[in-house]
């Protein structure tokens, strides 16, 4: 649980034409080289962290050394996303990891990031609890945002441009599977609209409800 901040960035190889319903595709070698970004990102947010009375309590240091900044493409996002799923809601450690609270002391499991090898690390509960609460975002700050023609506010437009260039509605399957056990629930599949979709749980056919759609504002 050591201090680590850092941002993760999905960005489009692409964007809208001014038209707003033309898509043009970025070249195949638009991004930055990694240690060139490095250093323009350690710039601009220095720039920025100038305007604020917190510049002041960062040491000069931190502006001299090389910052880690990588980017690479990740085909149509779809990996990185499942990579960022399966952490960014999660809290900074699991109940799971957390071995022994005895004593004032809490042992806890981490994986070495160099070695990938389980190993075991003790700290005091005052200790522990600075660690975590350094995990613990800053009121006002959220973990995902969207920008650009991603925003919540555009969200119509990006319908209308899947739908432009022949992408399946983001709230219909492509390909839905029912299950139909029984031939009362084929029958209201084959006259219905609506065919009886059961849930692949407990079996018990699932109501439908109106899909509720976002107001376009702005995230919490």
């Amino acid at each position: 649980m050591a201090h680590h901040p850092h941002v993760h960035f999905l960005v489009p190889a692409g964007g809208l034409a001014d038209d707003g319903q033309t898509w043009l595709a970025a070249r195949k070698d638009f991004l930055l080289p990694v240690k060139a970004l490095s250093r323009v990102f350690r710039a601009k947010f220095r720039d920025a962290l100038r305007k604020t009375p917190y510049f002041a309590l960062v040491p000069a240091a931190v502006w001299e050394q090389e910052w880690v900044v990588h980017c690479q493409p990740v085909g149509s996002g779809l990996a990185a996303l499942k990579y960022l799923a399966t952490y960014i809601f999660r809290v900074a450690i699991s109940n799971n990891r957390i071995l022994e609270l005895e004593y004032d002391q809490v042992t806890f499991r981490y994986r070495d990031s160099d070695t990938g090898q389980s190993k075991l690390c003790t700290l005091a509960a005052e200790e522990f609890i600075r660690r975590f609460l350094q995990h613990v975002l800053p009121k006002g700050f959220v973990k995902v945002r969207y920008y650009g023609f991603l925003s919540p506010g555009l969200r119509p437009r990006v319908a209308a441009l899947r739908q432009h260039l022949g992408c399946a509605p983001v709230d219909q399957p492509s390909s839905p599977e029912f299950e139909e056990t029984d031939s009362v629930d084929q029958q209201d599949a084959t006259l219905s609209p609506n065919p009886v979709v059961r849930c692949p749980s407990c079996g018990q056919v699932m109501q439908r409800r109106p899909m509720i759609r976002p107001n376009g504002g702005k995230p919490p």
